[in-house]
């Protein structure tokens, strides 16, 4: 009789599908997976339900690669039923890990979103102004939407994660190294671990050189071109590799745009933003302020600045939900 292999699940909760696509691009890989798990749950590319997810006993999945923040009540009982069905659960990729690009939302609190999305959003028709809401009586009953929680969630404030995984994507090198690691047999790194990345930064895997000069301001990327093969922060682009974990070999400053943070703070319990606002800081030349009045000296550094225009989504583009920066979802319960 043949052995029965481990199961393994992914889900998508709030997040773009990058993950799911992070999957498909271990190209021919797919086939250890298939040959080492019985890949049975992924709603994008898989036709299990919910009911069958149900139906198993606890424990019964080996391993779930849970992608995607807790937006609504969905994601949340979602990530509640996988957590409890399966061995070894992962957050897996920068929504999972500390909430994501979604949980920017945080900022300004549900009735502002809803607002912005359905009513005043550049080519939005909606003379009424009317927002959906979490149930509605049609003729052949009610229909219902799962309501939105009070702030979008790191999936760890919610369930017990064994492991995380970050990357916005992660890279499909990584994810086929986890893997093959577990369907090794080998021991699991310790619980809580980081995976599919390295301790190191994303500095230490960029190929560009380093002339050791400070950059006269900042830049937004449509102001200049980057000259290729030196360092985008010395040039004045707002790359955050030096504060950023590695792993993904340094690919955005390869193809010349300067490293967002996905893969998350090296110093774990640091603050993201804090950390990656200090090393560009450092990285602009702030002139002599000998004799220099006031107002010039603030009006200097505000241009020299200035090419950071969003500095929540440049320094806690990845990470609101964890680090509860500007948190103003309150306003909004």
């Amino acid at each position: 009789m043949t052995a029965q292999k481990p199961k393994l699940a992914m889900y998508w909760a709030a997040s773009c599908g990058g993950c799911e696509v992070a999957l498909a691009n271990i190209h021919e890989a797919i086939l250890e997976v298939d040959a080492h798990f019985d890949f049975m749950f992924c709603p994008c590319l898989l036709d299990t339900k919910k009911k069958d997810i149900e139906a198993l006993a606890d424990g019964e999945i080996f391993l779930t690669l849970f992608n995607g923040a807790l937006r609504t009540e969905d994601n949340l009982e979602m990530a509640e039923l996988l957590r409890r069905k399966s061995k070894v659960f992962v957050a897996f990729g920068s929504c999972a890990a500390t909430g994501g690009i979604p949980a920017l939302a945080n900022h300004h609190g549900i009735a502002s979103v809803l607002e912005t999305v359905f009513c005043s959003a550049p080519g939005i028709d909606n003379p009424t102004r009317l927002i959906p809401g979490t149930s509605c009586q049609v003729p052949d009953g009610e229909l219902e939407l799962p309501a939105f929680l009070s702030r979008v969630l790191a999936v760890h404030e919610a369930v017990q994660v064994d492991y995380t995984m970050p990357g916005c994507p992660p890279e499909p090198e990584q994810i086929i190294a986890v893997v093959r690691h577990v369907a090794s047999g080998a021991p699991l790194p310790p619980f809580g671990s980081l995976i599919g990345c390295s301790d190191r930064a994303v500095c230490d895997e960029c190929a560009r050189e380093k002339r050791n000069k400070l950059a006269p301001r900042l830049f937004r990327p449509f102001e200049a071109i980057p000259e290729p093969d030196w360092c985008l922060v010395e040039q004045g682009f707002s790359c955050l590799g030096s504060s950023t974990r590695g792993g993904c070999r340094a690919l955005c400053p390869a193809a010349n745009m300067p490293c967002t943070g996905c893969y998350g703070p090296l110093d774990r319990t640091a603050d993201p933003g804090a950390t990656a606002l200090a090393t560009l800081a450092a990285a602009v030349d702030p002139g002599s302020a000998t004799g220099t009045d006031e107002a010039v000296l603030h009006a200097r550094l505000k241009s020299a600045l200035s090419g950071v225009a969003d500095p929540l989504g440049t320094f806690y583009r990845y990470s609101l939900a964890a680090t509860v920066v500007a948190d103003r979802s309150k306003e909004a319960e």
